[in-house]
């Protein structure tokens, strides 16, 4: 059977073979944490963008790629424990001078962006689930919806702060939008490489 034909996230078929196994459930735990310490990691890369509170971060390419490898449960899981590692007040949120520190940041203009972090990991885990992820164009267009749901929350909330939905696209996704679509064709074209790399499951 082709990997092109299969249900479920990487996760799930890298772990199919050992269902059975009492470590599968300590693995999956594993995996959550190890997405929630590389989305951290990536919000340390910031670069501050003149004219917008919004920085320019790596997240978004974390969070979509997190999502079609752990699946869409575990993909929005994990995006929840790290809000509630920001919101405990540990340092995983982009470094910043000007946005609010801790659970505050939630409430601050880019907030919208962080909320809707787990529903974009969702997203992009259930049509992982469902093949997407296999090949390139369609893995694309998985990235693409992931990257959508970020920007809707972000605009959304945004507006509460610029109080014109024009000024929230121009502070909010013009500035980025060319650079987060890279980042999305740049996870698209590691996801079918990584199925490749899996062994071919027998039917």
């Amino acid at each position: 059977m082709s990997v092109h034909t299969i249900r479920g996230s990487l996760l799930d078929v890298s772990l199919g073979a050992a269902s059975s196994s009492a470590f599968v459930p300590a693995l999956r735990v594993a995996a959550v944490a190890l997405a929630v310490a590389l989305t951290a990691t990536a919000a340390q890369f910031t670069v501050v963008v003149p004219f917008t509170a919004v920085p320019f971060t790596l997240t978004p390419l974390v969070v979509m790629l997190a999502g079609a490898a752990l699946g869409s449960r575990l993909g929005a899981a994990a995006q929840v424990a790290y809000l509630a590692a920001g919101i405990a007040g540990l340092q995983v949120f982009a470094p910043s001078v000007t946005l609010p520190p801790g659970a505050a940041r939630l409430f601050g203009p880019t907030g919208g962006y962080l909320m809707a972090y787990p529903a974009a990991a969702f997203a992009v885990g259930l049509l992982a689930e469902r093949g997407w992820d296999r090949r390139f164009v369609s893995s694309v267009a998985a990235m693409l919806a992931g990257l959508l749901v970020i920007y809707a929350g972000g605009v959304t909330w945004m507006m509460t702060f610029t109080r014109s939905f024009e000024a929230a696209v121009l502070q909010g996704v013009a500035p980025f939008v060319v650079a987060d679509v890279a980042k999305a064709i740049i996870a698209a074209m590691l996801l079918p490489q990584a199925w490749r790399l899996l062994r071919t499951p027998k039917a």
